[in-house]
This record gives structure tokens, sequence and C-alpha cells, in this order.
């Protein structure tokens, strides 16, 4: 990419403190440099910083984007101008050049290392040196790329499990060989994939960003899928499931070669101890486990102790003296 600061030089200032005269010719109805400098690069980046935009974000791409909120006197932009940030460096529009663009990509890259929103305010020659003579505001955001949450199995707990996820954020994919349960009018909000399991976990290319929780109606097709998404490099892994089905899964796992650290990274039982009943609460512990991973906050371990010791005692709650009930969130899905 070319150096910021070698594009910012080939700018010319000059021209964008000429602002007013262009804008006065502009109103006189001269097609020059007023016509040349905003009305048409104006329309060409707004239409490029929102077909990137939306691009970006199916990519899942983090980026900054740039918007000028407020201007007073000879500026080069006006409010409603924006520009697009990439991590990577890319960017799309502009919000004017020279030494104010310059500024806004310093901080956008501070941003996109500590996260958040800033709002920039600056005089173009007081400050900057420019040869406008305005003031500029622009406000600058971290669009966070929506991470991908995988829900293996269309049953009583994914059913609001995908609807709470996608109304925090996540993009959410449900994947079932049942067209009967893997319906649209079930999962209106999540990306629907009827077809068998095992070949989506195996066809999966993952990059490392994925929570991925299962559900299945099946306990044996729930021990394939572990297998063939352990290996993977993803961010959870969880699993529906009492605490003798967790002990049976480790002992499975150890026998075909996996490692105690690798069965460890398997969350189950899932949802963190909110005294979860029925498939709707369920949901939510599991979602609050899933926010507490995704901000990097710390959550219950998903194993009662060391996956492979038998004599570790499991985790219990208090329950009323006259009916004593088991974790919810220990216990498996309803089967369909």
């Amino acid at each position: 990419m070319t150096d910021d600061r070698e594009r910012f030089d080939a700018e010319d200032d000059d021209d964008a403190g000429d602002a007013g005269d262009a804008d006065a010719a502009a109103r006189a109805g001269d097609p020059g440099p007023a016509d040349h400098l905003f009305d048409a690069p104006r329309m060409t980046r707004d239409r490029d910083v929102w077909d990137a935009f939306a691009r970006w974000r199916a990519e899942r791409r983090r980026f900054v984007l740039a918007t000028v909120t407020e201007s007073r006197g000879f500026t080069p932009r006006k409010p409603g101008a924006r520009m697009l940030i990439g991590a990577d460096g890319e960017t799309r529009g502009t919000i004017g050049g020279g030494a104010i663009e310059h500024v806004v990509l310093e901080e956008a890259r501070a941003l996109l290392a500590r996260g958040g929103a800033a709002v920039l305010r600056r005089h173009l020659t007081q400050e900057l040196g420019m040869c406008c003579g305005g003031e500029m505001s622009v406000f600058l955001e971290v669009i966070e790329a929506a991470s991908p949450l995988l829900i293996f199995g269309a049953g009583y707990i994914a059913k609001p499990l995908a609807a709470i996820a996608a109304g925090c954020g996540f993009d959410v994919t449900v994947i079932d060989p049942r067209p009967a349960w893997a319906t649209g009018e079930r999962f209106p909000s999540a990306r629907l994939v009827v077809a068998a399991p095992e070949d989506f976990a195996r066809a999966l290319e993952s990059r490392g960003d994925e929570f991925v929780v299962i559900v299945t109606h099946d306990h044996a097709l729930d021990q394939r899928l572990v297998q063939l998404l352990l290996p993977r490099p993803l961010r959870f892994l969880g699993m529906i499931g009492s605490v003798p089905k967790q002990r049976k899964f480790a002992l499975r796992l150890r026998a075909r070669g996996f490692a105690d650290a690798d069965i460890a990274r398997l969350r189950t039982p899932l949802g963190l101890d909110v005294g979860a009943d029925g498939p709707e609460e369920i949901a939510v512990s599991v979602m609050a486990e899933l926010i507490a991973v995704r901000r990097g906050r710390a959550a219950t371990p998903g194993w009662t102790g060391r996956p492979l010791d038998a004599a570790t005692p499991p985790r219990t709650r208090p329950a009323p003296a006259s009916a004593p009930a088991p974790p919810a969130t220990s216990e498996p899905e309803p089967r369909a």
C-alpha cells in the first residue's frame, strides 16, 4: 500500500482551500472546478462507500466508518461525507484528503487497536496548516464483524437460541437434515442448511472466529460432530448435555486419540449456571456464555472437573428441599 504521507503530499491543499470559490462558481452555473471537485466525485465516492460497506460486512471484515458530522467555513467535504478504513489499510471514499484525512486515518488505526468510537474536531488552518480556513468534526466508529454462530440441530433449544443470538448481533446458521424442523417459519432470523450435519462439518473452512453449538436430536450424531469439530480452530465449541454424557464423551474421545487439553476445549454442560428450566431459559443461559466469551469475560468452565477424572464430584446447585431438581443446563435437549 502506498504510504499515506505520499498520498497526502500528492494532494493539493490549495485546491481544497479554494472550496468557497468553487462553490460560488457552481452556484453561478460554471461547470468548472466546483463540479469536478465535489458533485461528481461525491456521488461516486458515496456509492463506493456503501457498496464496500455491504461487501466488507459480508466478508466479516473489521473496519472504521468515518463520517463528517459538522463543518464551518470553507471545508473540502460537508456533513454526510463518509469514508471506510479497513484494518488492513484499505480505504473507500474520502472525507477531504490532505492533512485532515491523514489525522482521521491515524485516529482510525488507534480505534482499530482499542475499539469503540471517537469524535475528532480540527480547525483546518490553525491546527493543520491547510488553506481552507474552516473547521470540521468527524465521527469515527469501529464496525465489528458479526460473530458467526453455527447451531447444529433445529430442535427445541435451537429455536429460541437462534432468535436471541440474532438479536445479540451473531450471524446465525442452523444446520439440520430434517426439513420439517429447519424451516424459515421456525428460524426467521437464521440462515438454514438442510443437509447432513457431518457433511457440513467436514466442509467447514474455519477462520478461527466461529462459535459452534451442538444441540442435535441424536447423541451419536453429537459424538461424531464433536470428533469432526474439535480439531478446528474454533473460538467456541459447546454441546448440550448432562454430566454423565460429558464423562462418556470424554472417555470415547480419549480412546480415539484426543488429548485431554483438546477434550477440555469442548464446553459442556453448556450454559452459565442461572438455574434455567425449559428450552427458552436454557437458550438464555447458553447465550450468556457465548456473550461472555465474545466479550472476553470469565465464564464458568464447561467441565465439572478434569475431563477424565470420574472421581471429581459433579457441580451442584442448591435446590428446594421438597423437590430436588437436576441442573437444567446439564440435561440433554428434549428429543424430537
